[in-house]
C-alpha cells in the first residue's frame, strides 16, 4: 500500500497550516509545512545579503541550505527562525524565491523524501496536490474570502487590514501565475471555505472524507 498522503493547498490566509496542524495531531500523522521550507531558503538568501531576483545564487542557497524542521519551529543551519521567516521581509521577498524553478525542484525532492521517510503525512503548500503528490490520498483546496485572510494575518501578525489585503492579492497573483508550479485549484480536490467555520468543523469535516476515501480504496 502506498503512503497515505494528505495534500491541503491554497493560497495564503485560507487556513492552511492551522488546519493542516491541527488535522495531522487529530489524525496521528506527521505534519509537514512546505511553504516554511521555501521561506526558510528566504530567510538564508535575506541572512547572506543576496537579492531574492538573483536566480542562480538562490538557487545555489536551496541546495546549500539545511533544516531542522518540526510541526511548530524551523531551524535554518543551525539557527532557530521559526519567527524570522514570518517578517515582512520575508513576506516580501518569498514569492521571488518560490518562483525559482530550482529552488522547487530541490524542495520538492525534500518534500518527497520527507514523505517516505515518515511513511505519510499532512503535506500544505500551495502545489501538494498538483505537483509534488498528484497521487495523493486525498487533496484538499482550502479558500476563505479576502477580508477573513487579512484579518487572520493582521491577528497574527499586526498591521493595516487594507494593506495586507492588497499585499495577499499579489502575492496570489505571483503564485497563481508563475511558469513553474502556479497556485492551482485540482479538479480532484476538495474545496473548503474556512471563512466562517471553527478549526475543529474543518478538521472534523477533513477527517471524515479521509475516512470515506481510504475505506472506499
Amino acid at each position: 500500500m502506498p503512503p497515505t498522503v494528505v495534500a491541503i493547498d491554497g493560497p495564503a490566509g485560507a487556513g492552511k497550516s492551522t488546519i493542516a496542524r491541527a488535522l495531522a495531531k487529530d489524525l496521528g500523522m506527521a505534519y509537514l509545512d512546505t511553504g516554511a521550507m521555501y521561506r526558510g531558503v528566504t530567510y538564508e538568501v535575506l541572512r547572506r545579503g543576496l537579492e531574492a531576483t538573483d536566480i542562480d545564487a538562490v538557487a545555489r542557497v536551496a541546495r546549500e541550505v539545511r533544516f531542522v524542521q518540526t510541526a511548530d519551529s524551523l531551524h535554518v543551519n543551525g539557527v532557530d527562525a521559526t519567527a524570522a521567516i514570518r517578517s515582512p521581509e520575508v513576506d516580501a521577498a518569498v514569492s521571488h524565491v518560490a518562483s525559482n524553478s530550482a529552488v522547487r525542484e530541490e524542495l520538492r525532492e525534500r518534500q518527497r523524501e520527507w514523505i517516505v521517510r515518515h511513511g505519510g503525512g499532512v503535506v500544505e503548500g500551495r502545489d501538494i496536490g498538483s505537483v509534488v503528490f498528484p497521487e495523493a490520498t486525498l487533496k484538499v483546496y482550502l479558500i476563505a474570502s479576502p477580508r477573513v485572510r487579512a484579518e487572520r494575518r493582521v491577528a497574527q501578525h499586526g498591521g493595516d487590514v487594507q494593506e495586507i489585503a492588497t499585499a495577499i492579492a499579489e502575492r496570489d497573483r505571483r503564485d497563481s501565475t508563475r511558469e513553474d508550479s502556479p497556485l492551482r485549484q485540482m479538479p480532484d480536490a476538495v474545496v473548503v471555505d474556512t471563512s466562517d467555520r471553527t478549526i475543529l468543523e474543518v478538521v472534523r469535516e477533513i477527517g471524515g472524507i479521509l475516512k470515506t476515501r481510504i475505506v472506499s480504496s
